[in-house]
């Protein structure tokens, strides 16, 4: 656990989360960028609209939040709009939803077929996830359930435990290094299925099929609070919704492999 690069006291403090986050966000739209002439986009097209996503994935990302922790919020109303809630990461599956609607919106307007559009911007997502999830490591966040095993870490340092609640002292399933394997995994995945890609929407399916069943599992790894309200807290609000994407990434598939391959824009 490393939560500061930097400080000086009283002025500023520099968290490592921030700025693995910005790497996160400048790798995953440098990648897209550099795929997005196979699929027939513009990169000036993919890029300034990647931004608008991300902007969008942040709302939605926090938004999520408050919706897992509304009885928090229901009863503190003036704390949505506090500082720690504007520093808290989020939720992504909130950001995947709203940046996905921005994709979405963003393709329309220029006539891109908007399929093709996420796709390309896929796996700019699973790179963005490895190393995102690498940042909430540092900071302590989305940590797991106590554990007896070799591999489990034991997260020691105070300023992290105020920051964002992590236990210290006792070993934990380290659920933030396991996602961001899981992550490479399936950027590899996705990059592999890049290269013979069938039809449009294929790549972004295969992101909801394996990021929601990852995540699903994973999620009876964590310990951190989620919303676990669903079936009297044997589901997380996390959970619910990886059921939903798979099902989505299922019928998308489905629905998409019969079509022949679109051109990228529908001029």
């Amino acid at each position: 656990m490393f939560p500061r690069l930097f400080t000086l006291e009283g002025v500023f403090t520099l968290h490592t989360y921030g700025v693995l986050m910005a790497v996160a966000l400048f790798a995953g739209l440098a990648l897209a960028v550099r795929l997005a002439p196979r699929a027939g986009l513009e990169r000036e097209f993919v890029w300034n609209s990647g931004v608008y996503m991300a902007l969008a994935g942040l709302v939605g990302s926090k938004l999520f939040l408050v919706a897992s922790e509304w009885r928090y919020y229901f009863e503190h109303p003036r704390d949505i709009f506090s500082w720690t809630t504007f520093q808290a990461g989020g939720f992504f599956y909130g950001g995947l939803l709203l940046g996905g609607a921005m994709g979405i919106f963003c393709a329309w307007r220029e006539r891109v077929n908007f399929w093709t559009f996420l796709d390309v911007c896929s796996p700019g997502v699973a790179l963005g996830l490895t190393i995102a999830r690498l940042g909430c490591f540092t900071a302590g966040c989305c940590w797991g359930k106590e554990t007896g095993l070799p591999w489990g870490v034991t997260f020691t340092d105070p300023y992290a435990a105020r920051l964002v609640g992590v236990p210290l002292g006792v070993p934990l399933h380290p659920t933030q290094l396991y996602e961001s394997a899981a992550c490479a995994g399936i950027l590899a995945a996705l990059l592999w299925l890049n290269r013979q890609r069938a039809f449009a929407g294929q790549i972004f399916a295969a992101l909801l099929l394996f990021y929601s069943a990852v995540r699903f599992f994973l999620e009876f790894l964590r310990d951190d609070p989620r919303g676990d309200f669903f079936f009297n807290g044997a589901l997380s609000l996390p959970q619910v919704v990886s059921v939903l994407l798979f099902v989505g990434g299922a019928a998308l598939w489905l629905s998409q492999r019969r079509r022949p391959l679109a051109p990228a824009h529908a001029r």
